[in-house]
């Protein structure tokens, strides 16, 4: 047996340690997504109760028609585009998508998600961050265009 053998194998903790410090840390995620992703489930639930969701929805329909998706959905985009997945998640629960909206907004968020965080992160390391921003946020719609023209060719 090598001395890295012997080595890698004395650091691996047993299975009990590791089944802990496993829970322990998914228990951390968890409390901190719900922190963060309940008070905006609960604020766009309340706020659908509301005309304001229904006026800034008719503001953004003509766009998310391109997508085949209703106005109340450039709130997902929002919170996808600014904060993150789970926030966008947070905020498509009560609207009441249908499964293929959701695949569209996952397509079209998963290209073009936290453009803030990243574009600076981006700029950072010497790469041109908003010229890159601009791009993902152009596949992403051109991605959302793509999959709607498909699902209308399939009678969708």
């Amino acid at each position: 047996m090598s001395i890295w053998m012997v080595y890698v194998t004395e650091n691996i903790p047993d299975i009990p340690n590791r089944l802990k410090t496993g829970f322990s840390a998914g228990l951390q995620t968890t409390v901190k997504l719900f922190k963060f992703v309940l008070p905006l489930y609960v604020i766009v639930d309340l706020l659908k109760q509301t005309d304001l969701v229904d006026q800034l929805g008719s503001l953004f329909a003509p766009l998310m028609q391109l997508f085949g998706l209703p106005g109340e959905a450039a709130f997902a985009f929002v919170a996808a585009f600014l904060l993150n997945l789970y926030a966008a998640i947070a905020v498509m629960a009560p609207l009441d998508l249908t499964p293929w909206q959701v695949t569209q907004c996952g397509l079209m968020m998963g290209i073009a998600h936290n453009l803030v965080l990243e574009g600076g992160v981006l700029r950072s390391t010497g790469a041109r961050g908003g010229l890159l921003t601009l791009c993902r946020l152009g596949i992403a719609a051109l991605a959302g265009i793509f999959l709607c023209a498909l699902h209308s060719l399939w009678g969708g």
